[in-house]
């Protein structure tokens, strides 16, 4: 049947709009006001900093972490980001937040510090995706912005004291797994070749047939680099190759020491990047400009849509910030688990669409 996806390319796509169909359909069918936001959104973001601490626990007490931020650290930024949008509708309406606005920030705090643990990479998304977040609350509201270049210097500060602190403490605990600069590392002596394998066998649609691992049995197109999680895809029993168990480490190549950008020309061409690229485009553009249309029914006294709003605000500045990581710094953080919530946050902006078309 034509419906079952004959290769990796389908299977995402397919599940893409089955995600985003029924995001749509969540969105017109759940009344969703702003005080069910605040209240999914802080079950959500306590129950992801719970992961994250054990997750964490495990790393260092145990030698077995699950590496969970790739999966749950968009979606925790999202929730973060939706309940700072939900502040200053709460204020305005004459609710006293300065306890909630504690809390979210003792949370925002527990969150960095157990997830910069696990994951270096997470620090550098959580902190983007805060700072975008913060942006767009402050135009969405029209206040001043919270970027500074007093702000700007104090970020860059505090990152590099963050990673100067896992390093101090890879070296304490003899943990080379907490070390920064063993990615670093890593990086120096494989993205090299990783990116001339890329360039020299890429072409418009995929790959060079049998340049990827699986050689004579390669397609020469969507060889498995960038796939959904493969648990799924075994469930489904598709025909698809992937990369899992002692196989895993060989999609490293790809998934780990590129950006995706990369990743994405390998296995889908240069014609998927260009597409992907414009996707994630179109999804930002069409995100602010719904946005818009919210802020502008706000400001003239609707109260209806404030959950929608913060929703918004919170999927746009996760969607933003994965984009940005996934594609121009490591594959791997919109690849696997990850592409799912990519698929799923890029839905989030996209499923406000009907509502206002529809009103």
């Amino acid at each position: 049947m034509v419906l079952i996806a004959q290769n990796h390319l389908q299977f995402i796509i397919e599940v893409a709009l089955m995600m985003l169909v029924g995001v749509m359909l969540l969105l017109n069918i759940v009344p969703i006001s702003l005080s069910l936001v605040l209240f999914a959104m802080l079950i959500l973001s306590v129950g992801i900093m719970l992961i994250f601490g054990f997750d964490a626990f495990s790393l260092l007490f145990l030698g077995n972490p699950h590496e969970f931020t790739h999966f749950f650290g968009p979606i925790v930024l999202f929730t973060i980001v939706t309940l700072l949008a939900a502040l200053p509708m709460m204020k305005d309406v004459g609710i006293r937040v300065a306890n909630l606005r504690v809390f979210i920030f003792m949370i925002i705090g527990l969150i960095t510090v157990a997830g910069g643990i696990v994951h270096r990479d997470f620090l550098v998304l959580w902190i983007l995706g805060l700072l975008i977040g913060l942006f767009i609350i402050s135009k969405s509201f029209r206040r001043k912005s919270f970027l500074t270049v007093k702000r700007i210097v104090a970020v860059v500060g505090v990152m590099v004291v963050s990673f100067g602190a896992l390093q101090l403490l890879a070296d304490a605990l003899n943990m080379s797994v907490l070390s920064p600069l063993l990615r670093v590392t890593r990086l120096e002596e494989n993205a090299l070749p990783s990116l001339t394998m890329v360039l020299k066998n890429s072409v418009m649609l995929g790959h060079i047939q049998g340049s990827s691992y699986w050689g004579t049995l390669d397609t020469g197109f969507a060889s498995g680099y960038i796939s959904l999680p493969y648990q799924l895809i075994t469930a489904l029993t598709l025909p698809l190759p992937i990369f899992y168990g002692v196989l895993s480490n060989k999609r490293d190549i790809v998934d780990y020491f590129l950006p995706g950008i990369f990743g994405f020309t390998f296995d889908f061409g240069y014609l998927g990047l260009i597409f992907l690229l414009i996707l994630c485009t179109g999804v930002i553009f069409v995100g602010f400009k719904i946005l818009a249309e919210y802020r502008e029914k706000r400001e003239n006294g609707n109260r209806n849509y404030l959950g929608r709003e913060a929703l918004l605000i919170g999927a746009l500045a996760a969607f933003s910030a994965q984009a940005i990581i996934g594609l121009f710094v490591q594959n791997r953080s919109i690849n696997g688990l990850a592409l799912v919530t990519f698929i799923f946050l890029g839905a989030m902006v996209l499923g406000h669409v009907l509502t206002v078309k529809r009103r």
